[in-house]
């Protein structure tokens, strides 16, 4: 992942996510859609309650089980949809068949956006960092070194 300068993966330690040069976040990170493993977030979660979860999901039928752990422990969702994905074999985005789309925007703490996952990574990342740096600030849960 381009954030951490290195390949990271689901890990039992809350990592530093640098968004500027010297300020830095906690966050816990499930590397590799819950979804996909057929496990539980929850279980994939082994820190008590962090103030921050970066979590991939794969668009599936179970995906709602994932939404409902955060939602059910009262955290904010940044949603960041990509469609088209990356490995996606057209360029035309597909129809939201699960209906999360609308789920989500009815839900309290959730923002969701589409980004088209065939164009550079560059942008989104830097927009994901952007959310999160206001989040953190807002939150006092930026720190600096």
């Amino acid at each position: 992942m381009v954030t951490f300068e290195r390949t990271v993966r689901t890990g039992g330690e809350l990592r530093r996510l640098y968004l500027t040069h010297n300020e830095y976040i906690n966050v816990f990170l499930v590397s590799g859609s819950p979804e996909e493993r057929g496990e539980y977030v929850g279980d994939l979660i082994t820190i008590n309650k962090p103030h921050i979860v970066l979590c991939s999901m794969q668009y599936h039928e179970n995906i709602d089980n994932t939404f409902q752990f955060f939602l059910d422990n009262e955290y904010s969702m940044y949603v960041h949809w990509l469609n088209p994905g990356f490995k996606d074999s057209e360029t035309i985005p597909y129809g939201d068949y699960l209906g999360l789309i609308g789920y989500l925007m009815h839900q309290d703490n959730c923002t969701v956006s589409i980004r088209n996952g065939k164009h550079d990574s560059i942008e989104r990342v830097l927009e994901i960092k952007q959310y999160l740096y206001g989040w953190a600030k807002f939150n006092n849960q930026l720190i600096e070194e």
